[in-house]
């Protein structure tokens, strides 16, 4: 067989078994969408697909020139991934659902291509992962510790600009009204939406592995701060400017705007993490 006809046959493959995958999870995948759209705090998936087809196609000439040895190994995983997409359809459970396509598609580089080029679409396949919602139970494990964070830092706040004000759970209670930290306000959102940033960030701009590691860590504590002061902003303007000043538009906009302060604190982050690194005039002379 020639070059030409293998190259064709692969591409019929993988026609193929791209029709088929799309029949098999046409419905899994527009529910996905669908809560894209309705959950804000998974409203980041719009932006993973797009980014994920670039990081593929900046990788389109490294996955020509790897070596194509399919190892069977992949039909094992395709296998496996499939049973934990009828193990979710039959449980119900969702995530296990929209997990398994990440892993069949692991599977089929793995069978049709081979580890060379599984290692190359590695991080894509990883970066996926950022468009799925979590499960229900761990959601609200992740959830709940934040909004009690956020409620105790908020107190901590306010009471330093000496404020009067008690908590009870996850209520502020302050002179001219009750300040509830609801499961919105727990910072959740932010921090998913900050972490998928933070990992962008890193790739475009780093090519330590540790560094990119540690800027998309440095996005959990950010965004957690960012909100406890979005929080602690709510209920200082509440006391000094009006009651109201807590709900509608300034309740909205202080949520972009401390978002695009958590965000200028990830490039600071991730400008310091450059200056140890950086050599002056003088020394760079001196050598």
């Amino acid at each position: 067989m020639d070059s030409r006809t293998e190259r064709w046959c692969r591409l019929c493959a993988w026609a193929g078994l791209g029709v088929c995958l799309v029949w098999l999870y046409a419905d899994l995948t527009t529910g996905l969408v669908r809560q894209w759209a309705k959950d804000e705090d998974y409203s980041h998936g719009f932006i993973v697909v797009p980014l994920v087809a670039y990081f593929v196609w900046a990788r389109r000439q490294a996955l020509r020139e790897a070596p194509i040895r399919p190892a069977l190994v992949g039909l094992a995983v395709l296998a496996g991934s499939l049973l934990c997409f009828v193990a979710g359809q039959l449980g119900a459970e969702l995530f296990l659902t929209r997990v398994s396509l990440i892993g069949v598609f692991a599977g089929l580089i793995l069978f049709l291509g081979g580890w060379a080029q599984l290692r190359l679409l590695a991080f894509p396949l990883g970066f996926l992962t950022l468009m799925i919602p979590l499960p229900e139970i761990l959601f609200n494990r992740i959830t709940f510790p934040l909004q009690m964070l956020a409620s105790q830092l908020g107190e901590v706040v306010i009471a330093a600009s000496g404020i009067p004000v008690m908590r009870e759970g996850n209520v502020l209670l302050l002179p001219n009204r009750a300040l509830e930290v609801a499961e919105a306000c727990s910072g959740i959102r932010s921090l998913m939406s900050l972490t998928m940033l933070a990992v962008v960030l890193g790739y475009f701009t780093e090519r330590r592995t540790w560094a990119r590691v540690l800027i998309a860590l440095a996005a959990v504590p950010i965004a957690v701060a960012a909100n406890a002061l979005r929080v602690a902003g709510t209920g200082l303007a509440s006391y000094w400017i009006s009651p109201a000043a807590a709900e509608g538009f300034f309740h909205t906009f202080s949520g972009w705007l401390m978002f695009v302060v958590a965000l200028a604190c990830l490039f600071a982050f991730h400008r310091l993490l450059e200056v140890p690194w950086r050599t002056s005039p003088s020394q760079e002379v001196a050598c």
